[in-house]
């Protein structure tokens, strides 16, 4: 997306105490019945950043006297090819910080890697439809995307942005994303 109106501004920074990184949350503006707009530092790892949009995204969930029903979250990320601002929408998606459980098919996106992780076998992103529809399940798994709880935030925006263009008809069919 290249606009959203009526928005509250969430900035995550990057923070240090020490040799500690900290998200450091300015929740000042999150006007519940406003569409959120994260601005989040692109250094941040996603172990620290993925609690923090968490307790927001429960914050909004369980609000009932302002709630708008029509307002979404969204992350804003630098759109190179445009050279403007760009949003990705997330409003629909739940964190869970824990391993998958058994009998699911996983796309493990890894820290500084370009391929995912699918089984044993490397692919890339652009290939994760192709691949998985090659393979003969005696019944059809759920899938799951499992990200590198170590990797940056602009790794994972990237990663995000890429799945949208190629796996986009799915997504709002797997609405939990795990960070492990």
């Amino acid at each position: 997306m290249k606009d959203v109106q009526d928005h509250s501004p969430i900035y995550i920074f990057f923070k240090t105490e020490g040799k500690d990184t900290i998200a450091d949350v300015n929740r000042k503006n999150s006007i519940i019945s406003t569409n959120w707009i994260f601005n989040i530092d692109k250094r941040l790892p996603l172990r620290l950043v993925i609690p923090e949009v968490m307790k927001l995204q429960e914050k909004k969930r369980v609000e009932k006297a302002h709630k708008n029903e029509k307002a979404e979250n969204y992350y804003s990320y630098a759109d190179s090819i445009g050279k403007n601002m760009a949003f990705l929408p997330f409003t629909k998606v739940y964190y869970k910080t824990e391993k998958p459980t058994q009998g699911t098919f996983v796309f493990y996106f890894r820290k500084g890697k370009e391929q995912v992780l699918m089984g044993n076998k490397e692919i890339k992103i652009s290939e994760i439809l192709k691949y998985f529809y090659s393979i003969k399940f005696e019944r059809v798994p759920d899938l799951v995307f499992l990200f590198d709880k170590n990797m940056s935030y602009e790794e994972y925006i990237q990663d995000k942005i890429l799945l949208q263009k190629y796996v986009s008809h799915n997504l709002d069919k797997l609405p939990v994303e795990f960070i492990y």
